[in-house]
């Protein structure tokens, strides 16, 4: 669930040294659950998302409450969870519990798109065509659906590559509908990438790190006098404390102490 929480529009490489980190310091949910969300935030650092952190601590209060400190094993319960979407939900019932769950994260559908459909890259969304595709070629019994699972993710992750994939590698190629008409460019909207620089999440990344980094609270003067663009750090202030990630007392700013 951590490592779930953790790869979700971050590679892998980012997110092994602070998965390790992560579970040496909470191996459980009660463990997590017992300390601050601003513990949570700190040790979170840059991987990006922040509210991952404080989602991940929300839902580890939860497990600990009303699971018994054990991470579900049922769809319904797993999408109760702050955080837990359709993908994460699957993504644990088949990786941690080995069970038959549909398991579409951008690589798989990557592959589906291209060895299947004959399409150059996948849609913005999930499309009922698609999703039926996935139903159909997945198979019946929980630990082949499994496998099958974390194979089509691999192969899309390291063979089927959105920028250069490795046909020559490809172990189906010859079954590939996309590399047998001549691997043409699909007549399809991809979807774009909000512009980070000068965005909102840039600031509230760095409001997150100065005040992760500073051991006391903060006067609004104090952040401003940081951040090149005034109006967008009190924009950012605004958002971060509408969604619990910071906290305001008496005009000062810090991470949340509960």
């Amino acid at each position: 669930m951590v490592s779930e929480f953790m790869l979700q529009q971050t590679p892998v490489k980012r997110v092994e040294p602070r998965w390790e980190q992560w579970l040496k310091r909470w191996p459980t949910p009660k463990d997590l659950a017992e300390s601050s969300v601003a513990e949570a935030i700190r040790l979170w650092e840059n991987l990006g998302y922040p509210r991952r952190a404080k989602r991940l601590h929300e839902s580890s209060v939860i497990l600990t409450q009303k699971f018994n400190g054990e991470v579900p094993n049922t769809f319904t319960e797993l999408i109760s969870l702050p955080g837990v979407g359709e993908y994460t939900a699957n993504a644990i019932l088949a990786f941690a519990f080995g069970q038959r769950s549909l398991v579409l994260d951008v690589n798989v559908r990557r592959l589906l798109a291209r060895a299947w459909l004959g399409q150059s890259h996948q849609a913005p969304t999930i499309s009922v065509i698609e999703r039926a595709l996935a139903e159909k070629l997945l198979p019946i019994g929980d630990q082949h659906a499994a496998t099958w699972s974390a194979a089509s993710m691999e192969l899309g992750a390291l063979i089927c590559t959105a920028r250069e994939p490795l046909c020559a590698q490809c172990p189906i190629v010859n079954n590939c509908s996309w590399f047998s008409e001549g691997k043409p460019t699909s007549n399809i909207p991809k979807k774009v990438q909000a512009r980070y620089e000068g965005s909102l999440r840039q600031e509230r990344g760095r409001i997150l790190k100065i005040l992760r980094e500073h051991k006391s609270s903060m006067s609004l003067e104090q952040i401003v006098h940081q951040s090149p663009d005034r109006q967008r750090c009190e924009t950012a202030l605004t958002q971060l404390l509408n969604e619990g990630m910071i906290e305001k007392t008496r005009g000062r700013y810090a991470l949340p102490s509960a």
